[in-house]
């Protein structure tokens, strides 16, 4: 089965070493912007993951106001602390886009949590790629097409790995099909963290 053109898997991209200080630095901003349950629009229904972002501009979701980019963090109300060095140096290398991404969501899974088939359609510019990173537990990931009962493509992420959507895969339809909790111990209390680099606005807008 193919996939979307545009799409690139980077197994190992970053070695443990790397993934241990990117972690520490994650750990930092989650002192400063806590992890919340985000709620779907309109229902409330609790999400599954537990987030929060950095960069300046963060991505929310609730049953108010619905999916939306904003540039603090719901519950503290504060502003999301900077994206870390190691993130941006990550999409200067792969991501192929003339400006710098302004928000990183981070995304809490523990053993249980799943993410639903979505597409990231809040942004501005679909030019500029997403760029994610997996650390800490093995996780089922599924990429499609642009509709959202095209046929999926299924891998396993680990930690250290990143995936690009770009190009054509750039509005593709993906998701967590499920963890394989165990199969990592970067992280002392289990479960993985995905980092998701966006740019949110066209450059000069």
């Amino acid at each position: 089965m193919s996939i979307s053109q545009g799409f690139r898997s980077l197994p190992g991209y970053f070695e443990p070493a790397a993934q241990i200080r990117l972690v520490e630095a994650i750990r930092c901003v989650i002192a400063d912007a806590p992890l919340y349950v985000p709620a779907m629009p309109k229902t409330g229904k609790q999400m599954s993951v537990r987030m929060t972002n950095c960069g300046s501009l963060g991505w929310v979701t609730d049953k108010e106001r619905g999916y939306r980019y904003q540039a603090v963090h719901p519950v503290t109300e504060r502003p999301w602390p900077a994206i870390p060095c190691a993130l941006l140096d990550l999409w200067s290398g792969v991501a192929g886009y003339p400006a710098p991404p302004e928000a990183c969501l981070i995304n809490y899974y523990s053993h249980a949590a799943r993410m639903g088939s979505h597409r990231d359609a809040d942004e501005q510019d679909f030019a500029a790629p997403v760029v994610s990173v997996s650390l800490g537990d093995d996780a089922v990931f599924h990429v499609g097409g642009p509709g959202r009962n095209d046929p999926k493509t299924r891998m396993t992420l680990r930690s250290g790995d990143v995936v690009v959507l770009g190009g054509d895969a750039r509005l593709a339809y993906h998701g967590i099909d499920k963890m394989l909790p165990g199969t990592s111990s970067l992280l002392g209390e289990g479960g993985r963290f995905n980092l998701t680099l966006r740019r949110v606005t066209k450059p000069g807008s």
